[in-house]
């Protein structure tokens, strides 16, 4: 195995039902004029209970139908895509597309050129909205080229939507680096636009078997959900720098080239982890299943210090 980085329908339903035993009925028959003794009383009585507790015995073990259990399981389904489609659509205005180029070398310019026939796309990855000011949140690798340039010629193109659903493209700097736990944080000039920051979750009560979903842009398909299971907790990862990053995500959604840096999400749309890597099989880039993202927790320790600092809080001192 090698570890890869990954820069209308009417419904309706059939009941059955059973007429219940009528109290006031058994208490008729036994006000009859004919005398009655009463170890006779006590038989009726006694039958009109067996009735009633016969009737509802009969009703709880009815079984469903084919058809009843067929309508009920298609209507279960039709929930369950409903809510990923309404999770997809809260949460991708969030997820940002990222493009690392390098300039022509003939090229003077300080300025940032949209024109991207003379340049050279040297890789994309993804990312999500941290704040309103234009703060980006993304893996180390992904931008690591222009965190350790000295020709001045790397760019890095951030792609996004606003409230609006309006999609435009910034060039993105960079603000804070932490190579150790694989983030970087960008920064881009919003001119005015509203941004949809992410919703932060908490990876601190992750439990392994509840669902997750990855949005990113696998190798460069924008916009793309996958969805899994939380398979692990606890995992340790090698960083970019070759430390250990500790508590890692194991999921089983599928996490490619492409999707690093973008949000693993809960079922409630809150962020509890960044893509990061996966174990591919040896020789074809083909992911096995097995992939990590960084826990939110460390990511919500870390960022706020990359934003005010431009570094860790223990690379500080």
């Amino acid at each position: 195995m090698d570890i890869a980085l990954a820069s209308s329908k009417a419904f309706y339903s059939i009941s059955y039902t059973l007429t219940p035993f009528n109290r006031s009925n058994s208490v008729l028959a036994c006000s009859v004029s004919n005398p009655i003794d009463r170890k006779t009383r006590r038989r009726i009585v006694i039958f009109g209970s067996s009735l009633v507790l016969a009737s509802t015995l009969f009703g709880s073990n009815q079984q469903r139908s084919p058809l009843e259990s067929a309508i009920a399981l298609e209507d279960e389904l039709e929930e369950e895509e409903e809510r990923n489609v309404n999770l997809f659509q809260k949460t991708s205005p969030s997820v940002v597309f990222i493009k690392d180029i390098e300039l022509p070398k003939t090229s003077s310019s300080d300025e940032f050129n949209d024109d991207e026939e003379n340049a050279k796309i040297e890789g994309t990855g993804s990312g999500f909205v941290w704040d309103k000011f234009g703060h980006i949140v993304t893996n180390y690798h992904v931008i690591s080229k222009l965190a350790t340039d000295q020709s001045g010629l790397q760019r890095c193109k951030v792609s996004l939507v606003d409230t609006m659903g309006i999609r435009f493209t910034k060039e993105g700097k960079i603000v804070g680096l932490d190579p150790d736990n694989d983030l970087a944080v960008l920064k881009i000039e919003t001119e005015g636009r509203e941004l949809k920051p992410v919703v932060l979750g908490t990876s601190n009560d992750l439990r392994v078997g509840q669902s997750c979903f990855a949005i990113g842009n696998p190798y460069g398909y924008e916009n793309t959900l996958t969805i899994g299971v939380v398979s692990g907790l606890g995992r340790e990862i090698p960083s970019p720098n070759g430390k250990s990053i500790r508590e890692a995500i194991q999921t089983d959604a599928d996490i490619n080239s492409g999707n690093s840096g973008g949000p693993l999400i809960d079922s409630y749309g809150h962020t509890i982890g960044v893509n990061t890597s996966t174990f591919t099989r040896k020789g074809s880039g083909m992911s096995s299943g097995v992939n990590f993202a960084i826990p939110i927790d460390t990511v919500v320790r870390t960022v706020p210090y990359l934003i005010v600092y431009g570094t860790a809080y223990r690379d500080r001192f």
